[in-house]
């Protein structure tokens, strides 16, 4: 099994000039050495000033961005490309995220190009899924899941599906203060390694070395919770992210778990 990943997905938050202070005073929180992988996740205008100091300091922190376009180049206005993306240093890609889902239309269809480009070029999808609140109440959390999932991997099978991260984000938890219990989101996990498993044709080992992660209302007081079950291989992590002294500590209780 890999180690265990936390993103850090700062949003449409902290501007170019704003981030070095965040990022400076978390590098001070934090072991240069850690057990688990460390992914910060800005808005595209902070990632040239992100990057350079995660270069400049001696410390295991990745680069990570929160969308891409399927396109290398062209004539898509306001896009950004996944070349440019790994050429300022970026490793991962967040791909599906729930805001993107209902605030801005994004499709099925659209996010499978994404995924399909980041792997192409060699960086690591980190693609989201997860059911609103209507869809939990009236029973349709694993059909939404594997909707989802059969969808958004449509081509994508074998040796691809290694480079592949999940998060499980259930929508009513994402900024409600109401996160999911250990119980709900190690049983989606569960169902999740086995859609993947019966989808990319993968064995059960292959499935279990899969890390999935969960993402809604995390914090520093449940994260340990929900690190203990071993369905949970980290954290998407949204608003509590932009505090370095909560975001630190996340990592540091994540490190222990390891």
């Amino acid at each position: 099994m890999a180690r265990n990943l936390i993103v850090g997905n700062w949003k449409m938050n902290r501007t170019a000039s704003e981030a070095p202070s965040l990022v400076t005073r978390l590098l001070e929180l934090v072991p240069a050495q850690l057990p688990v992988e460390v992914v910060l996740a800005p808005p595209f205008t902070s990632i040239p000033a992100v990057a350079q100091l995660l270069a400049a300091a001696n410390h295991r922190l990745s680069l990570g961005a929160q969308n891409a376009f399927w396109e290398d180049r062209g004539a898509y206005t306001g896009e950004v490309s996944v070349p440019m993306l790994a050429d300022l240093g970026c490793r991962y890609v967040i791909l599906g995220h729930s805001e993107r889902r209902h605030l801005l239309g994004e499709q099925d269809e659209a996010v499978n190009k994404k995924v399909k480009a980041v792997l192409r070029h060699g960086l690591f999808p980190i693609l989201c899924v997860g059911e609103t609140l209507a869809e939990r109440q009236h029973g349709q959390t694993e059909a939404v899941i594997r909707r989802q999932l059969d969808a958004g991997l449509d081509g994508v099978a074998g040796q691809e599906l290694k480079n592949l991260t999940i998060a499980y984000e259930p929508v009513w938890a994402i900024g409600t203060g109401q996160a999911a219990s250990v119980e709900q989101a190690a049983e989606v996990h569960r169902q999740i390694r086995s859609v993947i498993g019966a989808i990319g044709g993968m064995a059960a080992g292959g499935a279990e070395a899969l890390r999935i992660l969960y993402g809604g209302s995390v914090t520093a007081h449940n994260i340990g919770d929900l690190l203990s079950s071993r369905e949970i291989d980290g954290a998407l992590v949204g608003g509590a992210c932009l505090d370095p002294e909560v975001f630190a500590k996340i990592i540091n209780i994540a490190a222990e778990k390891s």
